[in-house]
């Protein structure tokens, strides 16, 4: 009767089986399938982006110096005037929420450009023929452009504040500013690439980023009640985002009376509207 063969040696057992800390070297990573595909690859664009921020802080420093004079210059000079009604509110504490939008769309509105840049160093294309949809890559720039402005509008809080500003402190009012603020920008920055894929040039998104920054912010509820405006006004600020951001972040953060469902419905609609039109002309961008 012949013997039962010996077992292996533990060492090459051992080195059959990858210690865990290195399986993700040896072994692909299981892709993503399914519904899980499209929000890796948003995330993963929007992390791109960010990851800019710590080459170069110098654009959120910057960018910080055209709000703080509106509030310590304009907020503080017609606070004296009272010259604007504003139902008992002080005028700078109206004007607060307005400046936190003002800041977030001057952030996105010209975001197109560094999409054209893109497209003009290639990296566009590189990003085009990789199986990311469309609607990815627009989305995760989209939200990128949010998290900037959400770090621009912690600054004008805090400016703010230094002012005396009455801002609330509740943590989920504070989220709901977030929100508004990431849906405002993603949306003004879907519509510059949208333009950017219609433009085509850096020069041309220049001037029109230009011409309509002033009309939406002058449009908007951002620095006096809309009824104050003549009637031709009011209709303009009724059709434009920026004055429901404005609303919606002035009933959170000061508690004013605001209609939120509606605000965020309207930023919600108007996001996936600039997403929509942006993912359709990011291929003629490309070209």
């Amino acid at each position: 009767m012949s013997a039962a063969p010996a077992a292996p040696p533990a060492e090459s057992a051992e080195r059959s089986y990858p210690a865990p800390e290195l399986g993700l070297l040896l072994v692909p990573p299981k892709a993503r399938t399914g519904w899980r595909v499209v929000p890796a690859r948003v995330v993963a664009m929007c992390t791109v982006e960010l990851q800019k921020l710590r080459h170069d802080r110098t654009e959120l420093y910057t960018r910080a110096i055209q709000p703080a004079l509106w509030l310590l210059i304009f907020g503080e000079t017609f606070t004296r005037l009272k010259a604007i009604p504003t139902g008992g509110t002080p005028y700078l504490d109206y004007l607060a929420p307005g400046i936190i939008a003002q800041s977030a769309m001057f952030i996105a509105i010209f975001y197109g450009i560094m999409i054209i840049w893109e497209r003009d160093s290639g990296v566009l294309t590189k990003l085009l023929v990789t199986p990311t949809p469309r609607a990815a890559l627009v989305t995760g720039k989209a939200f990128a452009a949010g998290v900037k402005a959400v770090i621009q509008a912690a600054v004008v809080v805090v400016l703010a504040a230094v002012l005396g500003v009455g801002m609330t402190a509740n943590p989920l009012r504070l989220l709901g500013v977030a929100v508004a603020v990431v849906l405002g920008s993603a949306f003004f920055s879907c519509l510059s690439m949208t333009i950017a894929g219609i433009v085509l040039t850096r020069d041309r998104l220049m001037g029109i980023g230009q011409a309509i920054t002033m009309p939406l912010f002058f449009g908007s509820n951002a620095l006096y009640p809309v009824d104050l405006m003549p009637g031709w006004l009011q209709a303009v600020s009724r059709a434009n985002p920026l004055s429901y951001q404005v609303d919606a972040l002035r009933g959170l953060l000061i508690g004013t009376p605001s209609h939120l469902a509606l605000d965020f419905g309207v930023l919600a609609l108007a996001t996936v509207a600039g997403i929509t039109a942006a993912s359709a002309l990011l291929g003629r961008l490309a070209r």
